[in-house]
């Protein structure tokens, strides 16, 4: 499938996206900060990190917000003197999930106004640097769009997720950009949600801030390996927990197969499949999708329906019995704050 990499390669669908919404593909410096949190057990994708980081030290500030092991971030210092600014989290800030505290520390440590939130795994090129500045020029906060490259089993059975989000709103990657005052001024976000990307969005609503979500602005994502994406199927259902419509979906779904099964009606269950099929299909024909979404990721949507409407249930019964979801030495009860009680809450 065509790339978008950090070498700024950009399918040229994509390069069309682009240019016709204002930003250019040229590489060149801008006045924008990057903040990286990690917090790794192992140094397995140290290279290739580390080169992303060379690139991307050319064109925009790069803080690492390191929370690994004592040994592996005097080898990440090591690694990355001169490139980046590497740092711990701030040892003031308390909370369940690391990430959030990360972003706040690197937030708050940043010396631009327009800050870019990415994961590890996030690969950015020049096109997509640049329209997230010109963005955040309008908007507080800009969400764009992940694909996976390449496409391994796992990453085309995530990607109907990603389809239907689209087809009926707009995904959640694994990268925000924010303006670093609205930040501040919202009084950041809360650090004990599991899931942290939606808490920041809703958070930043409760504040009256401005979110652009543009569904044409593709930013490259590398695939897990297939344990790490196994390990991960409750985790990522119990955000459905703070979407009860979504969660309802889901737990609709296994009594609804169970129905259409006792009355012996096959075609329900083939209608219902070719529906997610086309309701998939229109998420990835939108803004240009077709460029980086191949046509058999959309066949992947029931198969991760499905997926969800089993976990969907494991999700509830840890909340309910176990009191949270397993996030790495701790449990987390909470998914996300509802936007009403955020809007209550004092800045």
């Amino acid at each position: 499938m065509p790339s978008v990499n950090p070498s700024g390669d950009v399918p040229r669908a994509v390069r069309g996206w682009a240019v016709r919404h204002g930003a250019s593909t040229s590489a060149a410096r801008l006045p924008m900060a990057y903040v990286l949190p990690l917090r790794w057990h192992t140094d397995t994708g140290l290279a290739e990190l580390t080169g992303y980081l060379r690139w991307l030290a050319g064109r925009v500030d790069v803080l690492v917000v390191d929370g690994s092991a004592p040994d592996l971030f005097a080898r990440h210092a090591e690694a990355w003197r001169g490139l980046v600014r590497h740092l711990p989290p701030d040892p003031a800030d308390r909370g369940l999930n690391g990430k959030v505290i990360g972003v706040c520390t690197g937030v708050r440590a940043a010396e631009r106004e327009h800050v870019v939130i990415a994961d590890d795994d996030v690969r950015y090129d020049d096109a997509g640097l640049i329209a997230v500045h010109r963005l955040l020029g309008r908007a507080d906060l800009v969400r764009p769009q992940n694909y996976f490259d390449p496409l391994p089993w796992h990453a085309w059975w995530d990607t109907g997720r990603t389809l239907l989000n689209r087809a009926l709103g707009a995904d959640y990657p694994g990268t925000l950009a924010v303006r670093r005052s609205t930040f501040l001024a919202m009084g950041e976000y809360d650090p004990d949600v599991l899931f942290e990307n939606l808490e920041l969005i809703r958070t930043m609503r409760a504040y009256d801030g401005t979110e652009a979500a543009p569904a044409w602005l593709y930013v490259r994502r590398l695939p897990p390996d297939a344990a790490h994406f196994r390990s991960q199927r409750v985790r990522q259902a119990y955000d459905d927990l703070a979407q009860p419509a979504r969660l309802l979906t889901a737990l609709a779904v296994l009594p609804a197969l169970a129905a259409a099964v006792a009355a012996r009606r096959p075609a329900l269950l083939l209608g219902a499949a070719v529906g997610t099929v086309a309701l998939a299909e229109l998420g990835r024909r939108r803004a240009g999708g077709t460029a980086v979404f191949p046509p058999a990721t959309a066949l992947a949507a029931p198969v991760w329906l499905l997926e969800r409407g089993v976990c969907g249930w494991l999700a509830v019964a840890q909340r309910f019995l176990l009191g949270g979801v397993r996030y790495g030495e701790t449990r987390i009860r909470r998914a996300a704050h509802p936007t009403h009680t955020l809007q209550t809450r004092p800045h």
